[in-house]
This record gives structure tokens, C-alpha cells and sequence, in this order.
């Protein structure tokens, strides 16, 4: 039959849900995330302080072991929130190298290859695209932060002799909590900055930059001004005032430097509505090219 005889219709089949399409751009995502060697290389790097960790509770509850090591009786560890703080802060920080390599990857490639006016032109909004490569970011992420970190507490409360996880349930309520929070963050940070910048590796620089650059801004204007509110552009003494609190352990800071914890969780929910609207911004179905 020739072409000009043929009667053309709308699809009248099965049509996906919105929500299968989403997951449809995270599997991609999620593929295209780890097909590289460096993510892997990544990866078991970021969890060998937990196998450490690991051995250290095996010790830490283990009699014969602990006298094989040539510790005697004594406990070598002491297995409570602190311990669990220093395994929560590697893992989150851990996380900061494997989301800045991921993150570029998502969308930079993307944005370089001009595939943006594609995609978003198949049934499929922006904040359906988004929200499939916040979930293939913030899945690698949780399984180097979240995850490893709530496998060590059950582990603990399981060999422990002791019944000990009943009366430490506000420890893996923090370690959830501080990982989500933090991951959260990494993932809209990472996704925004890398909209704007379409080759990878400086898109991985400026993600290291924006955690690190602003701190020492806020200790400048902290000084300068004499006021601790500086200080909440200094990601990382935020992020550690948040994380010890959550976990209950004490820590001996100035008290005219001690941030509120609504004053730290107000300006990380800041943050997160400008990485929001930086991608409102850039992440469009058309280019505007200025000759």
C-alpha cells in the first residue's frame, strides 16, 4: 500500500502512568551513573571505614577476640553515640566525593548533547525529569550513608551482650535523620550546580567549592562582625552542630558560637529553594543561543 493511502490515527493503546515514567528516567539514570569503573572505585571506597567500623564492634563484644588481639579483658571500644557519630560523619562526608563524580553525570551529559528539548518533549514534565534524577542520586548516596550506617546499629545490638538496642533506638533515629538530611542536600546541590555548568569536571569542582567556599566567607563575616550567624554558611560546622544534637552526644563549643537548630535547619531548607530555583531556571525545553 503506498504511504499517501495509509490512514494515520492517535495512539489509542495502554498509556503509562506519570509516575512509571519517572522511574523509567531514574533507571536510566541510575545505569548511566554506574557505568563507569570510578563510581564503583567510589564505592567500595566509601564503604571500607564500615567494614572497619564492623570489626570494631565485633571486638568491642567479643571476649576472645578482644584477648586474640592481645586487649585483655578491657573494652577496647566503646560502642555508643559518639562511636556511631564518627561513623555517621566519615559516611556523609564519604558521600560528598561519590555525589560530586555522579551528579555532573546526570545532567551535564545531558546538557552538552542538547538532549534536554528531546526528553521533555516526550510525555514527561520537569518535574518528572527532575524528580527521576534526584532518585538514582539520593539511591547511590543512601547506599553509602543511610544504609551501611543502620546495618552497623543492628549488628551492634545484636552481638552486644547487653540489651542495648532498645535503650539506644534515638541513635538510629539521628543516624536516618542526619544521613537523610545531608544526602538530601548533596543530591539538590549537586543537581543544581550542575545545570549550569556543562562539562563534568569543573561541575565536580564547583560542588566541593560550594560546601567548602562559603565557610570561609562566614568566618570572615563572623569575625568581622562579631556575631555568630555567620557561621551558617559554614556547611560543615552546621551540618556537624545538626548531626550531634540529633544523636544526643554533647559537644563542648562557645556558647555565643551554638547555632539554634531552627536557625541551621531554616537556612539548609534555604538552600535547597535556591538549588529549586536555579533548576526552574536552566532545566527548560528550549536553548537560547545569543549570537
Amino acid at each position: 500500500m503506498a504511504v499517501y493511502k495509509r490512514n494515520y490515527t492517535a495512539y489509542t493503546g495502554q498509556v503509562t502512568s506519570p509516575s512509571a515514567r519517572v522511574l523509567v528516567l531514574a533507571r536510566y539514570a541510575f545505569a548511566e551513573a554506574w557505568s563507569s569503573k570510578i563510581t564503583v572505585g567510589l564505592f567500595i571506597f566509601c564503604l571500607v571505614p564500615c567494614l572497619i567500623s564492623l570489626f570494631g564492634i565485633y571486638l568491642a563484644n567479643n571476649p576472645m577476640a578482644r584477648a586474640l588481639v592481645g586487649a585483655g579483658g578491657s573494652q577496647m571500644i566503646a560502642v555508643d553515640a559518639r562511636f556511631f557519630l564518627k561513623i555517621l560523619q566519615g559516611q556523609c562526608w564519604l558521600a560528598l566525593f561519590l555525589a560530586s563524580w555522579i551528579a555532573p553525570r546526570l545532567i551535564s551529559f545531558d546538557l552538552s548533547d542538547n538532549a534536554l528539548p528531546i526528553l521533555l518533549s516526550h510525555p514527561i514534565s520537569r518535574v518528572g525529569y527532575l524528580t527521576g534524577k534526584f532518585i538514582a542520586l539520593f539511591t547511590c548516596l543512601s547506599a553509602v550513608t543511610w544504609v551501611p550506617c543502620l546495618l552497623l546499629f543492628v549488628y551492634q545490638g545484636y552481638t552486644s551482650p547487653q540489651p542495648w538496642m532498645a535503650a539506644n533506638l534515638r541513635i538510629a533515629a539521628g543516624l536516618l535523620a542526619g544521613t537523610v538530611i545531608w544526602i538530601t542536600l548533596l543530591s539538590f546541590l549537586g543537581l543544581a550546580l550542575s545545570s549550569w555548568v556543562k562539562w563534568r569536571a569543573v561541575a565536580t569542582g564547583i560542588i566541593f567549592a560550594a560546601v567548602f567556599v562559603p565557610a570561609g566567607v562566614g568566618a570572615i563575616v563572623s569575625a568581622v562582625l562579631r556575631t555568630k550567624w555567620g557561621y551558617l554558611l559554614n556547611l560543615p560546622l552546621t551540618m556537624e552542630t545538626l548531626w550531634r544534637r540529633l544523636l544526643g552526644v554533647q559537644y563542648e563549643m562557645n556558647p555565643m558560637l551554638s547555632l539554634p537548630t531552627g536557625a541551621i535547619v531554616a537556612s539548609l531548607v534555604f538552600i535547597c529553594i535556591v538549588c529549586l530555583g536555579m533548576l526552574d531556571k536552566r532545566i527548560r525545553a528550549r536553548e537560547v543561543v545569543r549570537g
